[in-house]
């Protein structure tokens, strides 16, 4: 009984062997403790069923093991399968916000040079309305300069 407990001590420890058993002989047999009332057999029937016993718990113990280590490995790739995804994700949402950062950028340097442009012409517009009266005085000076020529050439 020894071995075997030493065996699945090692069993557990090592990361290998998830699904190895102990082997069970044929005299082996699961007996639950709530049975083991005795017809007056004596003390070495109390030992072997004690024994037994004591062999299914350890079993059972030993599967548990098998199983949470089984589950514990499990939770290890689904852990690294999700932050592996989530790296990705989050590689993905830098390169988005960098390429829309430069969206931006050039957006405010094309509308920064259309407002200059705007303002530029604004201040163009302000000294045309003075060029445009003065295009009007010059009107009225060569029409009165053709009403006077032409009262000079119908004299006869």
């Amino acid at each position: 009984m020894e071995n075997r407990r030493e065996q699945a001590e090692s069993d557990c420890a090592s990361s290998d062997n998830y699904n190895s058993p102990i082997p069970e002989t044929e005299t082996e047999t699961e007996t639950p403790i709530s049975e083991s009332t005795v017809e007056g057999g004596g003390s070495a029937f109390n030992q072997t069923q004690l024994l037994r016993a004591i062999e299914v718990v350890e079993r059972d113990s030993f599967a548990i093991a098998q199983s949470f280590t089984s589950l514990f490995a499990s939770l290890r790739l689904a852990l690294s399968n999700a932050t592996a995804t989530t790296l990705d994700h989050m590689q993905c949402f830098t390169d988005a916000s960098g390429r829309i950062q430069e969206s931006v950028l050039d957006a405010a340097t094309k509308g920064n040079r259309y407002i200059n442009s705007c303002l530029t012409l604004n201040e163009e517009m302000k000294n045309i309305d003075g060029l445009a009266s003065q295009l009007k005085i010059l009107r009225r000076h060569v029409d009165s300069l053709d009403v006077a020529v032409n009262k000079l050439l119908q004299v006869p």
